[in-house]
């Protein structure tokens, strides 16, 4: 056991028998990976290359997303036509309200419930991670109804709010898995130079949970500027304050479909929570490593 440990190899097969049975395992996972990885990416490639073709193209040339002629003008009308501009602008606000919400109410409830005990702790998460299986179909209409009584209906305060209050839980427990791997000498020793329990976690905790602030930040952006159904249901009243993912509809007519510009319109809508996710996935890896630990 000792040798196999050691050298990798088992007693009694030759090195040079052992050595191609790798490489063709290696090989054949490689190329397992590679076919996923293409049927994974295909409906983004479709979709991108769909948003270059024109009407007739779009249906003669079926599933292969490679266009004959590069139609660049399908994102320029997209854009004007459902007036991306304004629903653009609406996504990124919603969007960024609903991150900030989320991390300064997710990362103090992490760290209270990584760092404290009181009186029914146990209860109190199990009750709280049981909100984490109810469908927002089910909660919808008491939303609605608080959010009607609050007079915050028909703003983009009411969608903010409803998708922060969706994320808080599922946020609250990735900074509270990460505080709970930074060691506690850290705290003992802000206590001895003077810091109350506030301070230790502005001035030393929070610092230190960059990748997971990244992290949930990251899940929550990405939640917030892709959400279909909450925007919908509270801005019937109001269509100026819809989202790039409700603005879509512009494009699904009554008798017919503009699936060219759709696909222009999906491509102007995930370009950039991908650009996103490019320039944050290092903090994003690290931080949800850091929250699995325990």
């Amino acid at each position: 056991m000792t040798s196999i440990a050691l050298t990798g190899r088992r007693p009694g097969v030759p090195a040079s028998r052992q050595a191609p049975r790798g490489r063709g395992v290696r090989a054949l996972a490689h190329v397992a990976l590679l076919v996923a990885g293409i049927a994974w990416m295909y409906p983004f490639l479709w979709t991108l290359g769909s948003s270059l073709k024109d009407n007739g193209e779009f249906f003669n040339r079926g599933l292969n997303p490679l266009p004959e002629h590069f139609v660049w003008s399908n994102y320029a009308q997209a854009w004007q036509q459902a007036s991306f501009g304004r629903y653009f602008l609406n996504t990124l606000l919603i969007t960024a309200g609903t991150t900030l919400a989320t991390l300064a109410v997710t990362a103090m409830a992490g760290y209270v419930l990584a760092r404290t005990t009181f009186p029914g702790k146990k209860v109190c998460l199990v009750l709280i991670s049981t909100t984490l299986f109810l469908p927002h179909g089910y909660t919808i209409i008491p939303t609605f109804d608080l959010v009607d009584r609050l007079g915050l209906l028909n703003s983009l305060w009411s969608i903010i709010l409803v998708q922060a209050a969706g994320g808080i839980v599922f946020g609250t427990f990735l900074f509270m898995g990460y505080f709970m791997t930074i060691a506690p000498e850290l705290e003992d020793a802000a206590r001895i130079d003077g810091a109350n329990f506030h301070q230790i976690f502005w001035r030393v905790m929070l610092p230190l949970s960059g990748p997971m602030i990244a992290t949930v930040g990251l899940f929550t952006a990405i939640s917030a500027w892709n959400s279909f159904f909450i925007p919908l249901v509270f801005t019937l009243a109001r269509p100026d304050l819809r989202t790039l993912a409700v603005g879509m509809y512009s494009f699904i007519g009554e008798n017919s479909t503009q699936w060219t510009l759709l696909c222009a319109g999906s491509v102007i809508t995930l370009v950039p929570i991908i650009v996103l996710f490019l320039l944050l996935q290092r903090f994003f890896v690290n931080g949800l490593a850091g929250a699995v630990k325990q």
